[in-house]
């Protein structure tokens, strides 16, 4: 069966990932990205503008690929240590599994408050500045383990601080990295 979700109209469309990479305008005619010297790169690395981009995902395991593979892009473009840019991958990554529809019986009862034809999707938005790299990942989960729980530990040391809360859809987890740059 093809994922598909409706429109205004009802008119089915096809669910597919899509990425919103559109960034601040050129400033007086110049880019707003480039390469200037960094101090994990030997002299250089990117001149990340402060953007945002937007995932839009099928809510499914398949896809958290795409979700990891950003997140690693963005902070590598920050300038973050190898070991900063696995640590955020990784945060991501549990984050959003946490937001997956249940895959056990309770499925039956999650795809049922959905119209039909409408499948549950991811969405991730990264907003990037030189100090801090804040993700919020939101999805079809409508109850979240409970804060003392490991997922919650592993989240907040990998990345600082970690919000959740409840939303129209399911839920959402905040994640902040602050990176260190210029404040």
């Amino acid at each position: 069966m093809a994922r598909a979700e409706h429109d205004a109209a009802g008119a089915a469309r096809p669910l597919v990932p899509s990425v919103d990479l559109s960034g601040p305008p050129p400033v007086d005619g110049r880019p707003t990205t480039g390469w200037a010297p960094g101090p994990s790169t030997g002299g250089a690395a990117p001149v990340t503008p402060p953007g945002r981009v937007d995932l839009r995902l099928p809510a499914d395991p398949a896809y958290l690929s795409v979700l990891r593979t950003t997140a690693a892009a963005l902070a590598a473009r920050l300038d973050l240590s190898v070991d900063d840019v696995e640590d955020l991958r990784i945060a991501v990554d549990e984050a959003a599994s946490l937001l997956l529809p249940p895959a056990d019986a309770g499925r039956a009862e999650e795809r049922s408050r959905r119209p039909p034809g409408e499948d549950a999707v991811l969405e991730a938005s990264f907003d990037v500045s030189p100090e801090r790299l804040v993700v919020e990942v939101r999805g079809p989960a409508r109850h979240l383990p409970e804060r003392g729980a490991v997922a919650w530990a592993v989240l907040e040391a990998l990345v600082g601080e970690v919000r959740t809360e409840r939303t129209p859809q399911g839920s959402a987890i905040r994640l902040v990295h602050v990176t260190g740059g210029p404040a």
